[in-house]
């Protein structure tokens, strides 16, 4: 691989991926996931086809960049995932004048078959939220997280950086911050949450408190922010204590957040403003699941709903 090929390609990457997050106001989540994607392409058109300009690319380069992650073995998904990268990059680089022509343009996505979000039923939260220990600090501190989870619909990396000063447990909500434009939010609590979340805050966070501790609601043994994949082991192993074998991450409390919503009456635009969706659309994959629940319910329990 020639490195001035490649440091060639990326310093325009570098510029975009600083446009999307100064300009364009995205989530560093998608910051850096065009970065890894963008790299990686910078990586095979220096390496393999020593291209070391953007404006030299065509079509057929980037039909031979797809072909090579297909052949990686990568999900569907994560292609697809690459390709949006790769066409709002080009975008961003026609008008730059960096390029005459969106490569892009003509060049297919794969076709995705739409996956039903993982959800826990009432029961299984149930026995989730009742696992961590209510005697111990850190008990207290993960039962708080789990109620506030499944009680807001929070992202997990809204709910690390959440901040004690926006809550608002009085008067019962939180504001939260997060999703594309990193936009603000206030999200309805419920009482359970309020309850956790005030004996965590009493009983447990000042245990947890240092010297370098700043606002932060939720802490480590060290004082310091939460990370997500800390978060995702614990949900993990509760729910292995509680003897759910379904995927139980963070966004499976989410996922299960809104579903029980929806089928409890809830309004699907009320419950897009919850989940800070920007879009109406992505809150609708929740009314398939509630079908899917209501024909697998008719099939078991109607008398003439199965042979």
């Amino acid at each position: 691989m020639s490195d001035s090929a490649r440091y060639a390609l990326e310093e325009q990457i570098h510029a975009f991926l600083a446009y999307c997050q100064l300009e364009k106001g995205l989530s560093q989540a998608t910051v850096v996931s065009y970065e890894q994607d963008l790299l990686q392409l910078a990586r095979y058109l220096s390496g393999e086809l020593h291209l070391s300009d953007w404006s030299a690319m065509s079509r057929e380069h980037l039909s031979l960049w797809v072909a090579e992650v297909s052949a990686e073995d990568y999900a569907l998904r994560s292609i697809a995932h690459k390709i949006t990268a790769m066409r709002v990059f080009m975008r961003y680089l026609l008008s730059e004048k960096l390029i005459s022509k969106d490569p892009t343009e003509l060049l297919e996505s794969p076709k995705l078959t739409k996956k039903l979000p993982i959800t826990l039923n009432q029961k299984e939260v149930a026995r989730l939220l009742n696992t961590p220990s209510r005697e111990t600090e850190a008990g207290l501190r993960d039962r708080a997280i789990l109620e506030l989870f499944y009680s807001s619909g929070l992202r997990v990396s809204e709910l690390c950086n959440l901040q004690i000063e926006c809550l608002d447990l009085d008067n019962g909500f939180v504001r939260v911050t997060g999703g594309k434009g990193a936009k603000e939010r206030i999200v309805p609590l419920g009482s359970k949450a309020i309850e956790a979340i005030n004996s965590y805050l009493v009983r447990a966070r000042p245990t947890f408190v240092r010297p370098h501790t700043g606002g932060h609601l939720f802490l480590s043994v060290r004082g310091r922010p939460l990370a997500r994949q800390t978060v995702w082991q614990w949900i993990k192993d509760y729910a292995k204590s509680a003897g759910i074998t379904k995927s139980a991450k963070p966004h499976a409390l989410r996922h299960s957040f809104a579903t029980h919503l929806l089928a409890n009456g809830a309004d699907l635009r009320a419950i897009q403003e919850m989940l800070g969706h920007a879009d109406i659309t992505t809150t609708e994959i929740y009314t398939t699941v509630e079908e899917e629940r209501k024909v697998a319910d008719h099939a078991r329990f109607h008398p003439r709903g199965h042979l």
